[in-house]
């Protein structure tokens, strides 16, 4: 992240997700690391020493979904059956021919995120990714409370699927949260979890609280011998952080940092397209208007300007445009294209600018000055 520049841009959180968890033990009976990860203080130290941030994974359930434990148990001392009766691998992670995955995905009767949090605390944990299906609010809250008390600034980030009717209290307890399942690097995928109900949590979304759309499916992705070139077309990418862009959801890698190209780097690299998604007012865009196939997306900004978002959805390319005036803005309006980061043009406040967007595609702009506080004199309707 530092060699390629992407810490220049902002990326600054590494995350370890599921995998690492070996078996309770330490200073608080907190889960320890598996031999993949010998020591986590030394990595904590070395990811800040960088100028990044140190995540990591967990879940309430006894088991976790790659089948390591979590911070439940029914024992009271930390210790899981299927690990007492040797039904798990060298990473202690359960051996699924012996035993299906579901036997242990279960809230235990005992709590150990006190334990957890504490532990992950003198690591240098700056972010947890809490996991787990249907969200509830009793095990939302203890692990807030255990995070809390550790006294380190540690985000919690729910995962995953999160519902609209769970908005309060994860506006009172988490600063991010899933609002799908995991996705998928196909069209059809990307649209349905992108363009189908994000607009839902507009009145969840501000400084301190970001629904997740779920991590980009940009580079090279998968794992093992499913490594493969994500398989959205350059347009669909495009598309693909555009929406991201305007919705404020938090920005997630999920590609193999080695093998970043230069196509990859220029759309997680560019300034203006970030400042949208980052700007300090916090707002969501929604959709401002929609058809058959396309939707136009807006998203108020700090300084007064607009940025807009055309999207096409269809298997043809199509003219697509916005008037100044029906969007709210009064004066003349200097329309930048984010992505190619130049102005464009100008455009009076009843004039309709009109841009050619491909199939699967987007234009990105941002108007200016947008909305302004100065005296409006003469007729302006």
């Amino acid at each position: 992240m530092v060699a390629s520049g992407l810490a220049d841009y902002g990326w600054c959180y590494v995350n370890i997700d599921d995998g690492w968890q070996g078996l309770r033990g330490g200073k608080y009976n907190g889960i320890q690391p598996n031999k993949k990860f010998p020591d986590m203080k030394a990595l904590g130290d070395s990811l800040h020493a960088l100028g990044l941030k140190f995540g990591i994974y967990s879940g309430p359930w006894c088991s976790t979904y790659a089948s390591h434990i979590g911070s439940s148990c029914d024992d009271p001392e930390g210790r899981y059956w299927w690990v007492e009766q040797g039904l798990v691998d060298e990473f202690q992670k359960l051996d699924r021919s012996k035993l299906d995955k579901e036997a242990i995905r279960s809230f235990g009767k005992y709590s150990f995120a006190r334990a957890d949090a504490m532990q992950w605390a003198d690591w240098g944990v700056d972010y947890l990714k809490y996991d787990w299906n249907l969200n509830d609010e009793w095990w939302m809250r203890d692990m807030k409370e255990a995070l809390d008390a550790t006294g380190r600034d540690i985000i919690y980030s729910i995962s995953n699927s999160s519902r609209v009717t769970m908005g309060p209290a994860l506006l009172r307890y988490a600063q991010c949260w899933r609002t799908t399942g995991d996705i998928r690097d196909t069209w059809e995928n990307l649209s349905r979890i992108g363009f189908g109900g994000q607009d839902n949590w507009a009145g969840f979304t501000g400084p301190g609280h970001w629904p997740d759309a779920d991590m980009l499916v940009l580079g090279k992705v998968g794992w093992g011998r499913k490594m493969h070139w994500t398989q959205l077309t350059p347009w669909e990418q495009y598309t693909h952080i555009t929406l991201w862009s305007i919705l404020a959801s938090p920005m997630l890698l999920g590609c193999d940092m080695e093998m970043l190209d230069p196509f990859t780097l220029s759309l997680l690299c560019n300034s203006e397209v970030l400042d949208v998604n980052q700007d300090p007012l916090g707002v969501k865009g929604v959709i401002f208007t929609k058809g058959d196939g396309h939707m136009t997306y807006i998203k108020p900004l700090e300084d007064g300007s607009l940025a807009v978002a055309l999207f096409n959805l269809g298997d043809a390319e199509r003219v697509m445009g916005f008037t100044p005036h029906k969007l709210g803005l009064y004066g003349e309006q200097t329309v930048r294209d984010l992505w190619r980061q130049q102005d464009m043009g100008k455009v009076s406040k009843k004039e309709r600018w009109e841009v050619t967007v491909p199939p699967h595609g987007c234009a990105f702009y941002r108007l200016s000055p947008g909305v302004t506080d100065e005296k409006l004199e003469g007729l302006y309707r």
